[in-house]
């Protein structure tokens, strides 16, 4: 028989896309707009799968899954959110959802997470959860795709391998994936590899007794024990001595651990969470990581993206980082127009942690209320963004400066290619300075921009909020 999708979405216009993609995959589909109307047809027996949002008319769809899963257990429920944030993802799976797709989403996508909840193919386990709040910050398809994945470990204690270049935010992951888990009333203990002397490692995780080795004075508790019943961070693992990866391969294998100089085994009730800005497998087949426990560590893997790859979310952590820090007892400053285009230009080879020291730094040096374009050109130093475009005379030359900007934009990722969806991301560092100038050249009149645009005034309207883009602030700038 042909399964029914049940669609639940307040938006009659994604309810009609959503409707025809499935027609077209051979799916049967009833609609409703409401929260009642959906409890309605899940307690009348229809739908195989439920489709629902997140925010409904007279209900919040997350709220609502429990009770259709106490109506008809087994039921497949996928969310889908314009809140594309971790803590959405994250409860999206406490509350026993199939699977959360972020808006916009492919409509592919959307089929395929269909064909696998008809399949059951993707695990429910809804563990209970810690805090809600998370220092991870990105609406970009590259988090959403992060977000996702934590969402999916976080209820287990599956082993979790973060991969990603310095700066990124390994740590930020690692302690999210505790604190959103069913350890996060347990310690979090972090050991850099990278850190500590060879000679000194075995000792830091697994501990030592008095007398274990020369100055070793008296007992000490290692990484390991002080971790009891929470979650174990070894970050820069690729570094650890492979004497060392032995012994830890031996832990995760049997669960125990002795200390240096002990002859005593103790349960080792810890989450392995690992983290590395190198290649693992690379190191592995130079002999210099010892395959089996890569695999071990490897079960999940999990790649953040580096800042270049996801532009679109440059200004909400600058505009985080500038709150951080009037927190800090620091003055609030706010960024103009301009900033924010440089501040996306920019290459951001150190990743966040850039990103986070220049806010720090403005924050401190600039006089004014407001961070000018010319303020984060010369707090990056001169030379360094590379992405900007020269100076054109209307028109002239603009596909010269294109092509160099895309070259440099390709030239950041070596030998891997960029994310998908290069053509809308490229595209929207074009239009944004160009509807942020014209709104400038019209001291923030919509309708005189989009006239100037040679657009109407609601397609102007949509790529503001598409773009993020704050008219006020561009008027008061």
């Amino acid at each position: 028989m042909t399964a029914t999708i049940i669609v639940a979405d307040d938006d009659a216009a994604i309810r009609t896309v959503v409707r025809q993609a499935l027609t077209r995959a051979g799916y049967q589909v009833r609609l409703t707009e409401t929260g009642a109307g959906l409890v309605k047809l899940v307690q009348e027996g229809r739908g195989d799968v439920v489709i629902t949002d997140v925010i409904l008319p007279d209900a919040n769809g997350l709220d609502t899954i429990p009770r259709l899963l106490a109506l008809r257990p087994g039921l497949r429920v996928i969310v889908m959110s314009a809140q594309n944030t971790l803590s959405t993802a994250v409860r999206a799976t406490e509350q026993g959802a199939f699977d959360y797709l972020p808006k916009p989403f492919d409509l592919n996508e959307l089929i395929r997470s269909v064909a696998a909840a008809l399949e059951g193919r993707a695990e429910t386990d809804t563990g209970e959860f810690g805090g809600d709040d998370t220092p991870l910050i990105g609406r970009s398809p590259a988090m959403q795709e992060v977000y996702r994945l934590i969402a999916r470990v976080v209820p287990n204690d599956l082993t979790v391998v973060v991969l990603g270049e310095s700066g990124t935010g390994k740590e930020l992951v690692a302690r999210a994936i505790h604190d959103m888990g069913p350890r996060a009333h347990h310690p979090f203990i972090a050991l850099n590899m990278a850190a500590i002397p060879r000679e000194l490692i075995e000792s830091e995780l697994f501990g030592h007794e008095r007398g274990a080795f020369t100055g070793a004075q008296a007992r000490a508790a290692g990484k390991f024990e002080q971790a009891q019943g929470g979650t174990l961070f070894l970050d820069e693992i690729g570094d650890m001595p492979l004497e060392a990866q032995t012994r830890l391969l031996r832990v995760l294998q049997t669960g125990e651990f002795t200390s240096v100089g002990g002859n005593r085994s103790q349960r080792a009730n810890v989450r392995i969470v690992s983290a590395t800005n190198q290649d693992l497998l690379a190191l592995t087949r130079a002999g210099r990581f010892r395959e089996d426990l890569y695999y071990r560590l490897n079960v999940v893997p999990l790649t953040l993206p580096p800042l270049r790859a996801r532009s679109e979310d440059v200004p909400a952590l600058a505009r985080h980082f500038l709150e951080m820090a009037v927190n800090e007892g620091l003055p609030r400053k706010q960024l103009d127009t301009h900033a924010i285009d440089a501040l996306r230009g920019h290459s951001w080879p150190g990743n966040v942690r850039e990103l986070e020291n220049l806010m720090r730094r403005l924050a401190v040096l600039e006089r004014g209320d407001t961070i000018t374009a010319a303020a984060v050109i010369a707090g990056l130093g001169q030379g360094v963004i590379a992405t900007a475009p020269p100076a054109v005379v209307d028109g002239e030359g603009l596909g010269s400066a294109a092509a160099a900007h895309i070259a440099v934009y390709f030239a950041g990722f070596g030998n891997q290619l960029p994310p998908e969806g290069v053509y809308d991301r490229l595209l929207a560092e074009v239009e944004r300075p160009l509807i942020s100038a014209c709104l400038d050249a019209t001291g923030g009149n919509q309708l005189k921009a989009a006239r100037l645009l040679g657009i109407n005034r609601n397609t102007l309207r949509k790529k503001l909020t598409d773009l993020g883009l704050d008219p006020m602030a561009i008027r008061r700038s």
